[in-house]
C-alpha cells in the first residue's frame, strides 16, 4: 500500500524544522561595495563536527524525476549541514521528514522555485535532490572528511508524491 504525501510551498516558516530557506529576501538586503552590490546575509549557518573536517562547495547535476514518484528512502548527515542551491532558475522539490526515535517519520514535499535553496540542518532526514522536468545543478555545501556522514533509511511501504501542479503555479 502506498501513502500520498501533498507538496507545500517553500516557505522560511514552513522549512524551520528541518533547516535554512536560502533566498534573496528584500528584508535582509544590504549594500556594500559602494551601493553597487546587494548582500542578503546568513541565508544559512554551516554546521560541520568532527576532527579533520572541512567545509567543501561541490557541483550536484540531479536528474529529473518522474511523477507520480514512489518515495522509498531517505539519509542523513549526522556530521554537518547540508545546502543546496539551484543554478538554474528551475523549480524543483526539497523532500524532508522530521526525525521518529531514529528514524524519518513521514515526509513532507516542499516545492521550492528556482530562486530558493535550502540548507539540511544536521541529521534532518531528507530525499536525495529531486529535481523536476530537466537536468539541474545545484551549488551543494557540505562536510568532508573523516567519519560517517550519511545514514540511510528505507521505508517498508513507499509515499507517493503526485503528479506535480502545473508549470504555471510553480514559478
Amino acid at each position: 500500500m502506498s501513502h500520498f504525501i501533498s507538496i507545500e510551498p517553500l516557505t522560511k516558516e514552513a522549512f524551520a524544522p528541518f533547516g535554512s530557506v536560502i533566498e534573496a529576501d528584500p528584508a535582509s538586503a544590504r549594500f556594500i561595495n559602494g551601493g553597487n552590490t546587494e548582500r542578503f546575509h546568513a541565508r544559512g549557518e554551516v554546521d560541520v563536527a568532527g576532527e579533520g573536517a572541512r567545509v567543501i562547495i561541490n557541483i550536484f547535476r540531479g536528474q529529473p524525476r518522474t511523477f507520480p514518484y514512489r518515495l522509498t528512502m531517505m539519509e542523513r548527515h549526522p556530521l554537518g549541514t547540508q545546502s543546496f542551491s539551484p543554478l538554474h532558475d528551475r523549480p524543483w522539490l526539497a523532500v524532508v521528514a522530521e526525525d521518529e526515535g531514529g528514524r524519518p517519520g513521514r515526509p513532507r514535499a516542499f516545492l521550492a522555485s528556482g530562486r530558493q535553496g535550502v540548507n539540511y540542518g544536521r541529521n534532518v532526514w531528507h530525499h536525495p535532490l529531486m529535481t523536476i522536468d530537466t537536468a539541474s545543478d545545484f551549488l551543494v555545501v557540505d562536510r568532508d572528511g573523516p567519519g560517517n556522514n550519511l545514514e540511510e533509511f528505507f521505508y517498508e511501504e513507499p509515499f507517493v508524491i503526485p503528479d506535480l501542479p502545473s508549470k504555471e503555479t510553480v514559478r
